[in-house]
C-alpha cells in the first residue's frame, strides 16, 4: 500500500486551490483579457496503485464524501471512481427538489443536517449550485390526510425545522391558479417548508467535484469496478477497467447500481432497482412559485430557471437497471398533472428520461459498514437521494473517517431489518416499490 506516489506538497496544493477559486474580481479579469485563464474544473488523473480510501461512484453522494474526508476530517490519499463521467448517472437524472419535511425521528435530524448544509453549499465549495429555497408545499384533499399533515408538521417543528400548515385561503394565495373545485379532489390545505427548494443537479456535483479536487482528490472518469479483491475477511483493493487500485478502506455509493457492485463482495442487498421517470416541458413564463406536490396522488412540479416545468410521479413498478420507462407511467404522471391544475394541458412535454432507483425494504437509506473489514455502504435511498447528497456525504465521510456512525444517521443501518426497528416513513410495509 506504501507504492503510492505521494500527494504535492501542502504549498502547493494551497496555490493551485488559490488559482480555482471564483470571484467577481476573477470573472472581470478574465473578461478583460479574453476568458484565456480559466482551466479545467478538475484534473483527469490516471490512477495511482493504491489510496488509503477509494469511492466507488461518482455521483453526488461519492463526491460529497471524498469532499468531506478531505476537508473536515483532513484525510489525503482519496480517490473517487466513476464508470462513466460526471454526472452521467442520477445527478443528472432526477427534479431538483431539497426540503426536510419528514416524519420520523431515524429520518429528520438527518435530512435536516442536509437542509443546514444546501444552505451554506455554494459558499463552502465556492461553485453556483443555483440553491433556491423557494420553499414547497404539500396539498391535502381530505380531513384525514389534513390530520396527517398537522401530524407531521408538529414532528418537524419538535426537531427544530420550520413547518406552516395553511388552510385553503392560504394555498389559493400562493397558488392560486390550481383546481380548488375539482368534485374528486378538492383542495383543502396544505403543509408548507418555506425553507425547502430546488437546486441545480449537475451543477451540484460539478461544485464537489471540483471542491474534492482543489483537496488533492483523483477523480477518475471512464474507470468501472470490475471485481473486489478480499483475502481473510478484509478488502484490498478493486479490480477495474484501469487496473487493479489499492485501498485500505472502500466506501461504495453507486444508487441504483448497488446491488450489482456489492454482488462483487458476494453480498446481497435488502435493496430492489426500479425505474423512476422525470419530465421537463417547454420554456413558460413564471407560473409555479416553489415546489408543489399532489396530495391525491404522485405528482410533483416545480419550475427549472429556464421555465420548463419539471415534474415527476411514480416509479415504473418493475425490476430493472435501464434508464428509460414506459408510457403508462407517462400517462399517470401527466392526469395527476391535469387533475391539480388542468392549464399545462396546453403545455408541450420538451423531454423525459428515467434514472435507476435503489428501493430500500422500508423506503429508508443505508449508510453502514458491511462484515467485510474495510468495506462500507451507502445506498436504499429510494426517491430521496438528491435531497440527502449533503448530508449523505457527511455522514458517509464520518463513517469512513472514525468507524463509527454520524448521530444524525445512527438508525440507518443494515441490523435494522434483523431487529424490526425499520425506518417506514410512508407505513406502506416490506414492500419496496410502494416506498
Amino acid at each position: 500500500m506504501d507504492i503510492a506516489a505521494p500527494l504535492p506538497p501542502p504549498h502547493e496544493r494551497q496555490k493551485r486551490q488559490a488559482a480555482l477559486r471564483y470571484s467577481g474580481f476573477r470573472i472581470i479579469r478574465e473578461a478583460l483579457t479574453g476568458h484565456k485563464g480559466w482551466g479545467p474544473a478538475w484534473r483527469d488523473p490516471a490512477p495511482r496503485p493504491a489510496y488509503d480510501y477509494v469511492i466507488v461512484g461518482g455521483g453526488g453522494h461519492g463526491l460529497a464524501t471524498a469532499y468531506y474526508l478531505a476537508k473536515t476530517y483532513a484525510k489525503a490519499r482519496i480517490a473517487v471512481l466513476e464508470k462513466g463521467w460526471i454526472g452521467s448517472g442520477n445527478a443528472g437524472r432526477n427534479t431538483t427538489i431539497i426540503r426536510s419535511n419528514y416524519l420520523l425521528d431515524g429520518n429528520e435530524p438527518f435530512y435536516e443536517l442536509s437542509m443546514q448544509l444546501w444552505e451554506g453549499l455554494e459558499q463552502d465549495v465556492n461553485y453556483n449550485a443555483m440553491v433556491s429555497q423557494r420553499g414547497i408545499l404539500n396539498l391535502c384533499h381530505t380531513d384525514g390526510q389534513r390530520d396527517a399533515y398537522r401530524r407531521r408538521g408538529n414532528a418537524m417543528r419538535l426537531n427544530g425545522v420550520d413547518a406552516e400548515l395553511l388552510d385553503r385561503d392560504g394555498v389559493r394565495a400562493m397558488a392560486p391558479f390550481l383546481n380548488f373545485d375539482d368534485a374528486r379532489f378538492p383542495i383543502k390545505g396544505g403543509l408548507l417548508q418555506r425553507r425547502a427548494g430546488t437546486a441545480r443537479h449537475d451543477a451540484v456535483v460539478w461544485g464537489y467535484a471540483r471542491g474534492a479536487d482543489r483537496l488533492g482528490v483523483d477523480i477518475i472518469q471512464n474507470c468501472e469496478v470490475t471485481g473486489m479483491r478480499i483475502e481473510g475477511g478484509r478488502i484490498l483493493g478493486l479490480d477495474t477497467t484501469r487496473g487493479f487500485i489499492g485501498a485500505q478502506k472502500v466506501g461504495v455509493a453507486v444508487a441504483g447500481n448497488s446491488s450489482r457492485v456489492m454482488a462483487l463482495a458476494g453480498m446481497r442487498l435488502p435493496i430492489e432497482s426500479h425505474v423512476l421517470q422525470a419530465f421537463v416541458s417547454e420554456g413558460l413564463k413564471p407560473l409555479i412559485p416553489g415546489v408543489i406536490t399532489f396530495g391525491a396522488g404522485h405528482f410533483y412540479v416545480s419550475q427549472s430557471d429556464k421555465g420548463g416545468l419539471v415534474f415527476g410521479g411514480d416509479i415504473d413498478g418493475y425490476n430493472s437497471y435501464a434508464q428509460r420507462g414506459n408510457l403508462p407511467v407517462v400517462e399517470d404522471v401527466c392526469e395527476g398533472g391535469m387533475a391539480l391544475m388542468p392549464m399545462i394541458g396546453r403545455a408541450r412535454l420538451l423531454r423525459m428520461w428515467g434514472g435507476i432507483m435503489d428501493m430500500s425494504m422500508d423506503g429508508s437509506p443505508i449508510i453502514d459498514r458491511t462484515d467485510i473489514d474495510g468495506l462500507y455502504f451507502n445506498g436504499g435511498w429510494c426517491y430521496g437521494g438528491f435531497k440527502a447528497t449533503t448530508g449523505s456525504g457527511l455522514c458517509f465521510a464520518h463513517l469512513l473517517a472514525t468507524d463509527s456512525p454520524h448521530p444524525t444517521a445512527a438508525a440507518m443501518r443494515f441490523d435494522r431489518f434483523q431487529k424490526g426497528l425499520m425506518i417506514d416513513e410512508k407505513g406502506v410495509g416490506n414492500q419496496p416499490n410502494l416506498h
